[in-house]
């Protein structure tokens, strides 16, 4: 399956991305190669890979943080936002559809996330291949076709067949041979660009949900959407009644980027651990969020803190702040093995005002196990007590 390395060409034909600098130090990590090793020249670009903060760097952003959280938002305000955390505030429902007009005009900007989701989704791609071989488990009983799935009762076999019938139900992508979901879609700035390739690479669909019923519309109606590819629905991660339109283990990916933070840290783990079981062995779960210590994070005021790392926007939406290690005890917790997880430093800078400021991001990639072959049962040296 090529798809992956054309969602990437097409990223980079329609960002029209400046050449990078080119340093004769290679990055031990693949995320980006502008390497600031002029000190005189950090205003020549807008953003610099892999910084290296100084012990004295470090020590301020620590004191900054804490210096914010001192105050916290009162409890009593603390239980109303997360009543409302499903309100969509009209400045950001605004900020939707502006998005949604950009997007007619199919404009990708190179530092949006689908940037940041196609350099993950390339990386998870060849990972797959390398160990997997590429391939996916297919829904037995189907064969893609470009039309919405048709329900099962007007299969001929799933007629003839009364075992596969109570195994499986028709869904919007039951005849898909590989599976994406992202979770947070938000207008679309990533939806229409991948679907843009899927509809050309027959066997893939993908679902995409947001808890804003507003942007879940605007991705329906948008010229470019097509159930045959995709489906958009409203869905709420933190409630584990809610059930997803689709069987578990069924995605060979989920991207879960800049969603996490928003929800409150004593539902994260329930989250993820749900997240987890919609993956089919093998499948990955990408992720990208932000970091400790990030210039978001120092940039808060008194009084917007509601616990340690996790504050309130201006709009109402909160945000959570996290360290690799958290990120590992979550994933590894809901079953998920490493495959990536580090600290993302770049320095983001302002060259008309000539400000610096540190970014901190957390980019990490997470597979579900391999089942152990039913073939092969595992040996054991106890024997039968009748033999």
């Amino acid at each position: 399956m090529n798809f992956i390395t054309r969602l990437s060409a097409l990223c980079l034909r329609k960002s029209k991305m400046q050449q990078r600098h080119q340093s004769s130090r290679r990055p031990a990590v693949p995320l980006g190669s502008r390497i600031l090793t002029d000190p005189s020249k950090v205003f020549e670009h807008n953003m610099w890979d892999h910084m290296q903060w100084s012990q004295e760097e470090e020590e301020n952003a620590k004191e900054r943080a804490a210096e914010n959280s001192l105050v916290k938002v009162p409890w009593e305000d603390q239980e109303r936002y997360e009543r409302e955390a499903k309100i969509l505030p009209e400045k950001r429902r605004e900020e939707l559809k502006t998005e949604q007009r950009s997007l007619e005009h199919t404009k990708i900007n190179s530092t949006n996330s689908f940037s940041h989701k196609n350099e993950m989704f390339e990386e998870g791609e060849k990972y797959w291949k390398k160990k997997c071989g590429g391939g996916s488990t297919s829904v037995q009983g189907y064969a893609y076709n470009k039309n919405q799935a048709k329900p099962l009762t007007d299969n001929a076999q799933g007629k003839n067949s009364g075992e596969e019938l109570g195994r499986l139900e028709s869904f919007p992508g039951s005849d898909a041979t590989y599976r994406i979901l992202e979770v947070g879609c938000g207008a679309g700035n990533s939806v229409f660009p991948i679907l843009k390739v899927l509809c050309n690479t027959p066997g893939t669909f993908l679902y995409c949900c947001d808890f804003a019923s507003g942007a879940v519309e605007l991705v329906k109606s948008h010229s470019s959407y097509n159930s045959a590819w995709c489906s958009a629905f409203v869905h709420d991660v933190c409630d584990d009644a809610l059930p997803y339109p689709f069987p578990d283990e069924i995605l060979d990916v989920i991207l879960l980027v800049f969603v996490l933070s928003t929800i409150h840290p004593d539902r994260m783990q329930g989250v993820v651990n749900r997240l987890a079981k919609l993956l089919k062995p093998g499948g990955m779960l990408l992720f990208r969020d932000y970091g400790r210590y990030d210039t978001a994070q120092l940039r808060f005021k008194k009084g917007h803190c509601l616990s340690e790392n996790f504050y309130l926007r201006g709009d109402g939406t909160r945000v959570y702040f996290f360290t690799k290690d958290e990120i590992w005890n979550m994933f590894n917790l809901a079953g998920l093995t490493e495959v990536q997880n580090l600290v993302d430093r770049r320095l983001q800078v302002n060259r008309k005002k000539k400000v610096k400021m540190q970014r901190v991001w957390i980019q990490s990639k997470f597979q579900k196990p391999l089942l152990l072959s039913l073939n092969k049962p595992e040996e054991t040296t106890e024997r039968h007590p009748c033999r």
